[in-house]
């Protein structure tokens, strides 16, 4: 199967849209600190799970797809520091249940690949 066919890179994608847009309200001297971090975070978790399916054997699989889980916790932690300092003005919660529903994707992904 193409990896861009697999729901939870197709959620993914969705969660890297509502992060950039939610982004666009942070201060401008945040351009290049905790904004940047958060984009970088955010876009390794499509990256590796494109990666993992790429690769050879499910072992390497399995690897990449932890990285983009250790990428999706590592957003969590920013998207919450970002909340405690005031640069996040909509809702917290809205997207930390995303972020949870692609935490179940992932971790459902990985247990299938551990069963193969």
């Amino acid at each position: 199967m193409d990896y861009k066919e697999l729901d939870i890179w197709v959620q993914v994608r969705k969660l890297v849209k509502t992060v950039y847009v939610l982004s666009k309200s942070f201060p401008r001297d945040e351009q290049f600190s905790l904004n940047s971090q958060i984009k970088r975070s955010v876009v390794s978790i499509p990256s590796n799970i494109a990666e993992g399916c790429g690769r050879q054997s499910n072992k390497e699989t399995i690897h990449f797809l932890h990285i983009a889980r250790g990428s999706l916790f590592e957003l969590e932690t920013q998207l919450i520091l970002a909340s405690d300092l005031n640069f996040i003005s909509s809702d917290l919660n809205t997207i930390l249940e995303e972020i949870e529903r692609v935490k179940k994707l992932l971790n459902g992904f990985i247990n299938y690949y551990k069963k193969l």
